[in-house]
């Protein structure tokens, strides 16, 4: 986990721990020989991804966005296989001073279950509860609608004991695209990983970073515009969806946090002779 401060606002990227996953999974058409030559997969093929959430702490709020995978049994079932160790998360917000009842607000980037599978657990009785029990939860529209109805393809990935208890605490706050949260903190919807999926920005005393979630869940993603994972709904959205934020990002010393890589990592991207790749300069986050 790091910290840094932003103008008068403090970031902390905080863990959940990580999971391992097919590398065909994150990496989509691009083929093996190519990605192999950046990260080594498992003798089964596995890379480790990263579950990094942001904690934003304000004068306003405090805005937790992300919650990881959680521990409910149901969903660590049914998730992915690899899972390295048990859930961190709770922990690692107590070791900042940081209990459940001190988070304002929770975005989730979108509702798969590595994502937003904190927002609930199972208390003593085994009832589902809210984890962050006097925070508003914050969700896209259309990625609640997603998620409600899923499809064939996306019925793996979201599951209603993540959301249900938020609706009938009547403690969820539908966004109806872009939105501003605070005055230091506004969401964007950035599309393609899901049709809904948002990112989140942070704008202090003349200081600008975005949390992106899954619009490019390592750096090399967001240096090759056409490294899309498997599991993006809308690829060629995707590529369109990071041009745009390269752009902006590079215009405006824009400061990217990685959700899923293995470590904490964040940079300034630059641009390159060739306009569909980009170069992330990393930001040390060790002290």
């Amino acid at each position: 986990d790091w910290a840094m401060r932003l103008g008068d606002i403090s970031l902390h990227v905080v863990s959940d721990g990580c999971y391992l996953t097919d590398g065909g999974g994150l990496f989509g058409l691009v083929p093996k020989t190519l990605w192999a030559q950046f990260v080594e997969p498992d003798e089964r093929n596995r890379l480790c991804l990263g579950m990094c959430s942001l904690l934003i702490e304000s004068r306003e709020e405090r805005i937790l966005v992300g919650t990881g995978y959680g521990d409910k049994s149901a969903s660590r079932k049914r998730g992915p296989s690899g899972l390295c160790c048990e859930p961190q998360l709770l922990k690692n917000l107590e070791e900042l001073g940081i209990g459940p009842l001190n988070v304002d607000l929770v975005v989730s980037t979108h509702l798969h279950n590595d994502h937003c599978g904190g927002n609930t657990r199972l208390d003593e009785n085994g009832d589902l509860v809210l984890t962050f029990p006097w925070a508003t939860y914050c969700v896209q529209r259309l990625e609640l609608a997603d998620a409600t109805l899923p499809n064939e393809r996306t019925q793996a990935v979201y599951d209603a004991e993540n959301l249900l208890p938020v609706q009938e605490a009547g403690q969820l706050r539908v966004l109806w695209g872009d939105t501003r949260l605070t005055d230091e903190v506004h969401v964007l919807v950035t599309p393609g990983h899901t049709r809904a999926h948002q990112s989140v920005v942070v704008e202090s005393g003349g200081q600008m970073a975005i949390y992106l979630g899954s619009v490019a869940p390592w750096p090399i993603h967001m240096e090759h515009l056409s490294w899309i994972p498997a599991y993006d709904v809308e690829p060629l959205v995707s590529i369109e969806t990071k041009r745009g934020l390269a752009h902006w990002a590079i215009e405006n010393h824009v400061l990217l946090i990685f959700e899923n890589y293995p470590e904490p990592v964040a940079g300034y991207l630059h641009a390159t002779e060739r306009s569909d790749r980009f170069r992330l300069e990393p930001v040390d986050l060790s002290g």
